[in-house]
């Protein structure tokens, strides 16, 4: 039985998809004006990860992230590099994906751009209005936010109490401190806006998500999930406008992860202490940092640092190390019939694939799913003997990654990593060997060492594995 923390409720839920075997799930992606930063990266690979469990778990899921390419944000980057602001975020759309694919993140169903939903966005606009609870202002519309009753649930606020923090410019021309932007008219003839009922402009970003997410997933979804930063007021918003214009609930469950800290303190690009992965994809591998985002439960903080990246990749190094085992060992060990040690080992796989599901089954619990698999691989070890058999590795080999297909680790094959004149190397080396020239030998050893290679002599041959980098401890 899987069981969700429904930030709605505050409260530990069974969850019960609308369809049977199918999860509508939508998680709110990036606004795209510059690369992504560790924070970002956090839902990406976490939500990623919880889809691909629902998967293995036999759902059928359909999965939409977003893509704001419409935004005060991108158009001042754009203003900045005097280029049109949809070619600024088309760019860094492309950029996203490659740091995407780097993390081991699988494509979305859908990645819709607001650019592409504006008539759909104009039209939920409207049906607000006709409804009573959207207004326009010399060519803005605004949500009268106390028409929604209930605003405030996402968040456990008051609205009295939200009140009371908030405030109306000189000039604005809203009804109510607590109402916020649908449609934003142009302010200046340079910046990027579309035809609507209320005059040139384009949308507010709250309004963006709900119409995105009724165009494609219906109005009522399994799931809606994203930072915890997007709690309030962005999804404090989308429930009120959603709600309001369908007149049924917007999501059953909602999904929010904690945010990655540096030194305590949130990352972001506002206070300057933030990450950008593509920076750090040229020190660590993509699967370290994924590893990283997914060693804490998504909803406690993670404090960035050396030491914890370090962690990282020496726990990753453990994981790529058995598989790089039972892969040579799959070639190379023995026919027959498994060691007594090997089939105790066999015998304990359902336990370990259990203590999997029950951590993933417990509000996706990454950090015990990944103590489980450590607990499988000390098991494995300890099975493999000088007489380790074929069938054993590849009976092995498919438990681990059956359970690391779902984190979304080891998905890189190290046999492709090794290039082809150190594979060359390495038949010198056992030629010199077998020659007695053991002065040859040790040097080509020492030569494939220098070039970030370990060599292992094991009684089924020798086995080469891809030094990772160590410059960075």
């Amino acid at each position: 039985m899987i069981k969700i923390y429904n930030t709605l409720t505050r409260k530990s839920e069974e969850f019960k998809p609308i369809h049977e075997g199918e999860v509508l799930m939508y998680v709110c992606g990036p606004t795209v004006y510059n690369y992504i930063h560790l924070g970002n990266a956090r839902p990406l690979v976490f939500f990623d990860t919880f889809r691909k469990y629902l998967e293995y778990r036999g759902y059928k899921v359909k999965f939409v992230q977003n893509f704001t390419d419409v935004d005060d944000k991108i158009i001042n980057a754009a203003k900045a590099e005097g280029v049109p602001a949809l070619e600024l975020s088309e760019r860094f759309i492309g950029e996203f994906f490659k740091d995407a694919e780097a993390l081991n993140v699988k494509r979305a169903t859908v990645h819709p751009k607001v650019s592409e939903h504006i008539p759909d966005i104009i039209n939920f606009i409207q049906t607000l209005i006709d409804k009573g609870y959207a207004y326009e202002a010399d060519g803005d519309v605004y949500y009268s936010t106390r028409k929604f009753n209930g605003y405030g649930k996402l968040s456990w606020q008051n609205v009295d109490d939200l009140e009371s923090g908030a405030r109306i410019a000189v000039g604005d021309v809203k009804k109510d401190p607590l109402d916020f932007a649908l449609w934003k008219a142009r302010k200046e003839e340079s910046e990027i806006a579309w035809e609507s009922p209320w005059g040139l402009g384009r949308p507010g970003w709250h309004i963006e998500c709900s119409t995105m997410s009724k165009k494609h997933l219906g109005e009522t979804i399994d799931i809606h999930g994203g930072g915890q930063d997007l709690i309030f007021p962005h999804h404090e918003n989308e429930i009120a406008q959603s709600e309001a214009c369908n007149g049924v609930p917007f999501a059953h469950y909602w999904m929010h992860n904690a945010y990655i800290t540096v030194n305590k303190e949130k990352m972001s690009k506002s206070e300057g202490n933030f990450f950008t992965v593509r920076e750090l994809l040229k020190k660590y591998d993509g699967e370290v940092l994924r590893f990283l985002l997914l060693s804490g439960q998504y909803r406690s903080p993670i404090d960035f640092s050396d030491d914890l990246l370090a962690s990282s990749r020496n726990g990753l190094e453990r994981m790529r190390n058995c598989k790089e085992n039972l892969t040579y060992l799959k070639a190379k060990g023995a026919d027959g019939d498994m060691t007594d040690a090997e089939q105790k080992a066999v015998d304990a796989f359902d336990t370990y694939r259990q203590k999997f599901i029950d951590s993933m089954d417990d509000d996706a619990n990454t950090a015990d799913a990944i103590s489980a698999v450590f607990e499988l691989i000390s098991e494995i070890n300890t099975a493999i003997g000088s007489d380790a058999t074929k069938e054993f590795a590849g009976r092995a080999m498919d438990m681990l990654m059956e359970l690391c297909d779902v984190l979304g680790l080891l998905q890189k094959d190290a046999e492709n990593d090794i290039e082809e004149d150190i594979k060359k190397l390495v038949e010198e080396r056992q030629e010199a060997r077998k020659n007695k020239d053991y002065a040859r030998a040790d040097a080509i050893r020492d030569e494939i060492q220098a070039r970030g290679y370990i060599l292992k002599d094991t009684p089924q041959g020798v086995q080469i594995t891809k030094e990772q980098d160590k410059t960075n401890e």
